[in-house]
């Protein structure tokens, strides 16, 4: 790595977009995602799927809580 470097020709904003959505990845432990894993195939759904249900479920029940 060099001592210093010359951002005197950058262009500041050039990578920014005020609209955009970054989708972070969620990581389960093994022993949650052996369980979401089998209970997704015995449905015959996504994992994504199952738990998008289940938090908006969750999200429902703090709402009506508030």
């Amino acid at each position: 790595m060099k001592k210093g470097y010359d951002f005197s020709a950058g262009e500041q904003g050039k990578f920014y977009h005020k609209n955009f959505v970054l989708n972070l990845p969620i990581y389960l432990e093994p022993d949650v995602d052996r369980f979401v894993r089998n209970l997704a195939d015995q449905n015959n759904k996504d994992v994504q799927e199952l738990v998008n249900e289940w938090l908006r479920g969750g999200i429902q029940v703090i709402r009506s809580i508030e």
